[in-house]
């Protein structure tokens, strides 16, 4: 029997190489070009003076996210929504989700009656875009409140946490870390964990590809989660000094 492997070569509990490049968009109140392996995010920040309709009045403020993928991002070329006139289920999703994710360690009521829009942008896709979008969405917001902070418009520590994300799935019967395209279109089971800084849950997305997974497999699955996001919060945390 072989032993073993992962298309890339890396061990179950590896993770891609990681960078964070923030202030990569020049016009930006806050931006990260985020790498996970072979997938890159350009994540961007943008200060609105204004809340959604139903938030007037309510004395507090919003965050939100777009995301998409550019039409060569992959292997063939993907026609843009926009020309399509729609945007895609898995495109809604994933954007509300990033939203989500954010809004759990972001203290609305001291950002004040403002939005803060999270463009989340997939130059290339190679497996894991929306955990790379929520985890470089973080830079690109803590620099937008520096941005606002500098200039007075709010007072004290608006993020609560870190937040970050990883994938995770079971290849060939093995629990592995940070799933890249490859594995990610063969796994038996594919997750993804969304959790804070000290090790909180945001949110789970788990699903059987093909046989259904126990508590012990997700349990190994989760300890792999925590192991990478708080590499990646060490990260995130470099990244803004």
């Amino acid at each position: 029997m072989s032993a073993f492997a992962r298309p890339s070569g890396r061990k179950p509990d590896e993770m891609r190489a990681v960078s964070f490049e923030p202030g990569y968009a020049r016009h930006a109140e806050g931006s990260c070009l985020v790498r996970f392996g072979d997938t890159h995010v350009l994540c961007t920040a943008s200060l609105e003076e204004r809340v959604p309709p139903w938030l007037k009045g309510k004395g507090h403020g919003w965050v939100t996210a777009e995301y998409g993928m550019l039409p060569r991002a992959t292997n063939e070329r993907m026609r843009r929504e926009a020309s399509a006139g729609k945007q895609s289920g898995r495109t809604q999703e994933i954007q509300r989700l990033i939203g989500r994710s954010l809004r759990t360690i972001t203290n609305l009521k001291a950002l004040g009656e403002r939005q803060i829009t999270l463009d989340c942008d997939v130059l290339q896709a190679d497996g894991g875009t929306r955990t790379a979008s929520i985890t470089g969405a973080w830079i690109a917001l803590h620099q937008c409140l520096q941005w606002m902070e500098t200039r007075k418009m709010v007072l004290g520590p608006i993020l609560r946490d870190h937040v970050a994300a990883v994938s995770c799935g079971i290849y060939r019967g093995v629990p592995v870390l940070d799933l890249d395209y490859p594995e990610d279109s063969e796994a038996d089971t594919d997750a993804n964990f969304v959790l804070t800084g000290k090790g909180l849950i945001c949110e789970v997305q788990g699903t059987a590809e093909g046989e259904p997974f126990d508590h012990d497999q997700f349990m190994a699955l989760f300890g792999l989660a925590r192991a990478g996001i708080s590499r990646l919060v060490e990260l995130q945390k470099e990244a803004i000094r």
